[in-house]
């Protein structure tokens, strides 16, 4: 759960209470709603030229979603850190340092207490072993992706590549390789879009927990790691903590206490500056800008409601909309994702929903991104075998592909750089439904209506992929390509028959004839009859799989909804 500013206000809690609202009351100074306050900026700190200025307006008024992105529809990430060595799922760096957590016994008994060992001995340990990118991109697109992310850095604030201006980066600790060139290179070379996702904004307050302490026990009192001058890989761990920003005061005295205080202070998502560090800000932004122009995306993923840190995120994605207009003889093939933009910026960038949907078209094109399990990988997920399947995936693409949006699907890798063999099948499975089924994805435009079925409880938005009702065989997706029509079943009819009033004689949807009916990867076509209540088609006698079924109809007519 994401805390409001107004419910960290009101929850604010011992000491220290003055300097944690001067804190928060001052980002509020710097928002974009008051620009008087805008955080300065590095003397080092330029941007591209081109079309784009760094404003809201410009980029609202300037961007368009490129056509590659609305065709590619499916994507694959790997979130991997060096929080998939500890295999607990998501969040270790930050959950570690709360006594209680899971993550914390499992850290005391596995590591020591992090008041010795760190999330930076953590970073230490992590070698990616047996990391075989290529084999990965195999399977990755043997499943159908046409795009891959890559994580660049997350919130416990290490660069997965070789940057400039970070010296915690997987080039000097851990595995010793640059990730992201590597992945880069592996989809330059195989003609895949790819992008970087950046979640370090979050850095400064999300990693305060490494600077708090036991609040009971036999080493009550003695703070973390986070107060560490040195690490084994000789690097300053202040420069990975990212210092004392929002500090727990002395003297609680119970766990649960003092994890309402982290909800309530270095918990927020807050968006804005930090306005005691304004160096956190410009290094963030040497730091991305570093990212764009060595690696040159095509795609840049903000883990941010609208994007990052006031003015500074608007500055980095002008530079980036500029640089790859260069890059692609004067037209802009970037995509940005932030989430939840408000009225006023909508448009400006790719509207992302986390774990979400949409319950109706979206005028503009967006995405969903999820994870089969949890974000990092989590050795209990898989032991239990908790991961979504193939057929939930497909069912959720087949959704938000015809609403006009596209999936990007995580597949969490193990500290050494592997996955597991549910992971395997998983993607095995997408494989044999692809080659057939993927006509009615891929190159596809939403038609009027996105389907049709029982009603769905879902409202647009973040965080609600589980809330909907199971689909039957009443469910069915819609898309239209090249004057085709394509209708992806959810479920199989027990009585051999797909029933779809929307496609009625007459109705205003599909005013047109329909001249033929085919299902997608059998040789012969469907016998239909049409009638002022539905169009009903014969289906095969036996069903060619067991998670969706993909029509083509041939009309004379077609209308389309964007």
């Amino acid at each position: 759960m994401k805390l409001s500013r107004r419910g960290a206000l009101g929850l604010l809690a011992g000491a220290g209470q003055a300097a944690v609202t001067s804190r928060l009351l001052g980002a509020v100074i710097n928002s974009p709603a008051n620009p008087v306050g805008r955080v300065a900026t590095s003397l080092e700190r330029s941007l591209a030229k081109g079309p784009f200025e760094p404003t809201w307006e410009s980029l609202k008024a300037h961007y368009e979603i490129p056509d590659w992105f609305r065709d590619a529809k499916f994507g694959i990430w790997a979130h991997w850190t060096a929080q998939c060595v500890p295999e607990q799922g998501d969040w270790y760096a930050r959950r570690m340092y709360l006594q209680g957590d899971p993550a914390y016994c499992y850290h005391v008994k596995t590591y020591g207490h992090p008041s010795k060992v760190g999330f930076k001995d953590i970073d230490i340990m992590w070698k990616a072993e047996r990391w075989d990118p290529e084999a990965l991109m195999d399977l990755y697109q043997a499943a159908g992706a046409k795009y891959f992310m890559a994580l660049a850095n997350h919130h416990d604030n290490f660069d997965n590549y070789n940057s400039k201006y970070h010296n915690w980066n997987s080039t000097r600790v851990g595995p010793m390789k640059d990730i992201v060139g590597t992945w880069s290179a592996i989809c330059r070379r195989r003609g895949l879009r790819y992008g970087v996702s950046n979640h370090s904004a979050h850095a400064w307050h999300w990693f305060q927990t490494a600077y708090g302490y036991d609040a009971e026990g036999p080493l009550a009192g003695v703070r973390y790691d986070g107060f560490a001058k040195k690490s084994l890989a000789g690097l300053n761990p202040q420069e990975l903590y990212v210092g004392p920003n929002l500090v727990v005061p002395d003297g609680f005295t119970s766990a649960q206490k003092m994890l309402g205080w982290h909800n309530a202070n270095d918990r927020v998502w807050d968006e804005f500056p930090p306005a005691e560090n304004p160096d956190f800000t410009n290094t963030w932004f040497l730091r991305c800008r570093d990212l764009l122009d060595t690696y040159k995306p095509d795609m840049l993923y903000f883990d941010d409601t609208g994007l990052p840190l006031g003015q500074t995120g608007v500055d980095i994605t002008t530079h980036f909309y500029n640089s790859n207009i260069a890059l692609h003889g004067g037209r802009n093939q970037a995509v940005v994702f932030g989430k939840e933009f408000v009225a006023q910026h909508r448009g400006a960038a790719a509207l992302d929903l986390e774990r979400g949907r949409s319950n109706d078209i979206l005028q503009l094109p967006w995405q969903t991104d999820t994870c089969i399990g949890d974000w990092h990988y989590s050795r209990e997920v898989f032991e239990q075998h908790k991961y979504k399947s193939a057929k939930t995936v497909i069912h959720l693409l087949a959704d938000v592909v015809s609403k006009n949006g596209n999936l990007c699907l995580n597949i969490p890798l193990k500290g050494d750089g592997t996955i597991d063999s549910d992971e395997r099948q998983i993607l095995a499975d997408l494989a044999a439904w692809m080659p057939i089924n993927g006509e009615a994805i891929f190159g596809t435009r939403p038609f009027t209506v996105y389907g049709e079925g029982p009603p769905d409880p879902v409202k647009t938005g973040n965080f609600n992929e589980g809330n909907g009702r199971p689909y039957t065989s009443e469910d069915m997706r819609f898309t239209v390509k090249d004057g085709r029509l394509y209708v992806i079943a959810l479920g199989w009819p027990a009585d051999g028959k797909l029933k779809i009033k929307t496609f009625a004689r007459g109705s205003k949807e599909l005013p047109g004839e329909i001249s033929k009916v085919e299902m997608l990867g059998v040789g012969e076509p469907c016998s239909f009859e049409r009638s002022s209540n539905e169009l009903v088609v014969k289906l095969p006698t036996q069903k060619p799989n067991d998670i969706a079924y993909g029509f083509r109809i041939a009309v004379s007519r077609l209308n389309m909804s964007t």
